[in-house]
């Protein structure tokens, strides 16, 4: 188990629960991907791409929260299971799970993928996409 990859993403969190937004890219690499089906673009390639899908969610997201409940992580990649709770703009409460899955390399993020454990939104129809 790598502690420094460990350190590295609950940086990350911390950040992106304070909603500090610089210290949150500067966890990731300049071409890092983020993935996280919570965004209206959910594939972000690159600091400019993530930059925007984090102002997008902080305004939507008056308190981010996670609890973490398991932490893995080997030399260069890694996963947490997360226990989610945000406050949203409107006061209203977001519960749910999910896990990230990460990949480090010189010392940053290089990918950030988060998994949910129910179907993406049903397309018209009624029909899962």
């Amino acid at each position: 188990m790598s502690p420094d990859n460990r350190v590295l993403v609950e940086r990350l969190l911390k950040a992106f629960e304070s909603k500090d937004l610089e210290a949150a890219l500067a966890c990731f690499a300049d071409d890092a991907l983020l993935f996280d089906p919570h965004y209206p673009t959910p594939e972000m390639r690159g600091k400019a791409a993530i930059r925007a899908g984090f102002e997008f969610i902080f305004g939507i997201v008056r308190q981010p929260g996670f609890t973490i409940r398991h932490f893995w992580t080997g030399d260069h990649n890694g996963a947490l299971e997360v226990d989610t709770h945000h406050v949203l703009a409107d006061d209203t409460e977001a519960r749910f799970p999910q896990v990230f899955v990460f990949e480090i390399g010189d010392g940053l993020i290089r990918r950030f993928q988060a998994y949910v454990p129910y179907p993406p939104p049903a397309a018209e129809g009624g029909v899962a996409v």
